[in-house]
């Protein structure tokens, strides 16, 4: 048995445990992870966020190879206890972990680099908050039809990847939106070997505004279920809006959530068109648990 120090913190309601372990020596169990999230019997989360140095794990490796300076690896379990690739809300609030807790530091202007299992990420500060450049992303598996209860008629869904996998559904109205119960998971054909994160959107009306694209989503997270929030998803849900306003789309936009409102920013780079996430980061009480 071991005592954990852990933080509760989210992003607009995206929710996570996290714990510092640099040297690696507590890594803990899917089982662990899925009671410590447990919102009956547990702390209650959408996942655990684990701040170890990339030198510390074998994952690490590749973040400092491609980054000498991404001292510090998110390693990050769905609430189901399962490993996932990235976490675009979870990246903001881990930064805020690290600086509060005097592992990093980061002034206006500056890049910390955070190595994750999708490669390293770039954060800096944010009038919002933290914004993460997450790097370049693509059109990913076709567009397999989504079945989600409530939903009478299956909808054709856009891939996309970020660095985890997405399915985008568009929808007509917002009483389309509110009526999809989230709290079965989606059913995709075909479906993704690895599974997808599955986005419902709808369009503001009008779209744009002042140059800035406004969508409302809601999101079905693999191995948590339904969130307030998906950073990744919000991302991939204004890069499948894009892709279907066409030519003339903006690349900056504003993505509504249960939990609140992110944005999203689209930009070339020397590797190819780059997409940035940026939003709140909250911490909101630490504790201890005996695991």
């Amino acid at each position: 048995m071991a005592t954990l120090a852990f933080t509760k913190g989210h992003g607009t309601g995206n929710d996570f445990v996290l714990y510092a372990d640099p040297d690696g020596e507590l890594d803990l169990t899917p089982a662990q992870v899925a009671a410590i999230c447990d919102r009956h019997f547990g702390v209650g989360a959408d996942g655990v966020l684990r701040a170890v140095r990339s030198r510390s794990l074998p994952e690490g490796a590749a973040a400092l190879a491609e980054d000498p300076d991404a001292e510090w690896f998110m390693d990050y379990r769905n609430a189901d206890g399962s490993i996932a690739e990235m976490c675009g809300n979870g990246i903001r609030v881990f930064t805020r972990f690290l600086l509060d807790n005097g592992l990093a530091d980061l002034s206006p202007g500056e890049t910390l680099a955070v190595g994750t299992r999708s490669g390293v990420r770039d954060v800096q500060l944010a009038t919002n908050g933290f914004q993460a450049d997450l790097g370049r992303w693509a059109l990913d598996g076709g567009e397999p039809l989504v079945r989600a209860k409530e939903l009478p008629v299956a909808r054709p869904g856009l891939g996309i990847n970020v660095g985890n996998p997405h399915v985008v559904v568009a929808l007509a109205s917002d009483e389309e939106l509110e009526s999809a119960d989230l709290s079965y998971i989606p059913v995709l054909d075909p479906e993704p070997v690895d599974g997808a994160n599955v986005e419902f959107v709808v369009a503001a009306d009008p779209l744009v505004r002042d140059g800035v694209g406004h969508i409302r989503m809601r999101v079905h997270e693999r191995g948590s279920g339904e969130t307030l929030s998906c950073g990744t998803g919000a991302v991939a849900a204004a890069l499948a809006t894009r892709y279907w306003a066409g030519e003339g789309a903006p690349n900056q936009w504003r993505v509504d959530v249960p939990g609140g409102t992110v944005g999203v920013r689209m930009f070339a780079a020397e590797d190819g068109e780059h997409v940035s996430l940026s939003g709140p980061a909250e911490l909101v009480f630490d504790g201890e648990l005996t695991v």
